[in-house]
């Protein structure tokens, strides 16, 4: 009766699901421990400090018994752009759908504290419980495919039947025991559309993510300059990538979730380029306040905003481009000379 209780005021809170497994370690503990021994994770050394954690949620919590996942969508039905106005298009870029919204982390963690003081308030012997939302040394994604939320797909995300891709991923641990419910199998079946649909070529086999070539780890994860080789790739995306996700024909089925409603961020559906190279560090902070892109600094996301124009080659941000070339910040001022170089050598040669 209290899992059915937990269940019932988590979709009351607007989770989108809830299930419940085990605190057992994920059977894919020594397969990622592998993965970060061949390096794949890049510069995200906190994934390696937490090793000891992903095999023993007992060093996180004391006595955990239960995982309680939850999903949260962030789905979202953008409007149709006008196209009625003749006037020229400026040059715009792309930022991932889950950063067009405000900070996932501080929209979640009221309802997730909300829902940790329930189960130990109404547990027959109350006691603490820990939540997380993609701040923990867990592995979440398979934590959530045992607790009946997804399976994981071969793009190495989780897929939800009837949220597709395009959701959030909470936990909370537990020492109140729960019957846990059935693991969701994997449905990808013959399907792989999601592998060359990476501009980067980052899946480089089934379940299987190189994430030093993967768009969501350079713009955002990165905090160096972008390797070179790789820069024309990224188009025109700004910050994250959705390319693979994208691509799943589970999306059909993807509906809009009530957390998230009304929280979203119209100024990041198609944002100027050339607006956001002019930002200063005051003007960085005011206008993404409250946004996941105020992480990525403003060195690391002006480098990013160079790169999208450099691979767009619209010769009016030439003068825009300049300026930035004599930033203070030296990451802003190599990636705005790499960009200009670009875009004189494709008007030179008339590409």
């Amino acid at each position: 009766m209290l899992k059915a209780q937990v269940k019932r005021k988590a979709l009351e809170l607007g989770f989108d699901a809830c299930g419940f497994t085990t605190a057992a370690p994920p059977g894919s503990v020594d397969h990622f421990d592998r993965w970060i021994r061949s390096g794949a994770h890049g510069e995200m050394s906190y994934l390696a400090r937490g090793s000891p954690k992903r095999h023993d949620l007992n060093l996180i919590l004391g006595g955990v018994k239960s995982v309680v996942c939850l999903a949260s969508s962030y789905h979202h039905h953008s409007p149709a752009p006008n196209r009625q106005s003749s006037a020229p298009t400026p040059t715009t870029g792309v930022v991932a759908r889950y950063a067009r919204f405000d900070d996932y982390h501080d929209v979640l963690s009221a309802r997730l504290i909300e829902l940790s003081r329930y189960i130990d308030q109404a547990s027959p012997t109350p006691n603490p419980s820990l939540y997380y939302t993609d701040t923990g040394p867990i592995l979440e994604r398979d934590l959530a495919q045992r607790a009946g939320l997804g399976f994981v797909g071969k793009h190495t995300n989780l897929i939800n039947r009837t949220l597709g891709n395009w959701f959030f991923i909470s936990e909370i641990l537990t020492q109140t025991e729960f019957e846990p419910d059935l693991p969701e199998p994997s449905r990808c079946g013959s399907c792989s559309r999601c592998i060359p649909s990476c501009p980067t070529a980052a899946i480089t086999a089934p379940y299987t993510l190189d994430a030093r070539r993967c768009i969501s780890y350079l713009t955002i994860e990165l905090k160096g300059p972008i390797p070179i080789e790789l820069r024309p790739l990224i188009g025109n995306r700004i910050f994250g990538c959705d390319d693979c996700l994208a691509a799943c024909p589970w999306n059909r089925f993807a509906r809009e979730g009530s957390i998230l409603k009304g929280l979203d961020r119209p100024d990041l559906t198609t944002p100027v380029l050339i607006d956001l190279l002019k930002l200063d560090e005051p003007n960085f902070k005011a206008r993404f306040k409250g946004s996941p892109i105020l992480r990525s600094k403003r060195r690391g996301f002006l480098r990013n905003v160079c790169v999208a124009l450099g691979n767009t080659g619209d010769p009016s941000a030439l003068h825009a481009l300049h300026a930035a070339s004599s930033d203070p910040e030296p990451l802003i001022a190599e990636h705005a000379s790499w960009a200009a170089n670009q875009i004189r050598s494709r008007h030179h040669t008339g590409r």
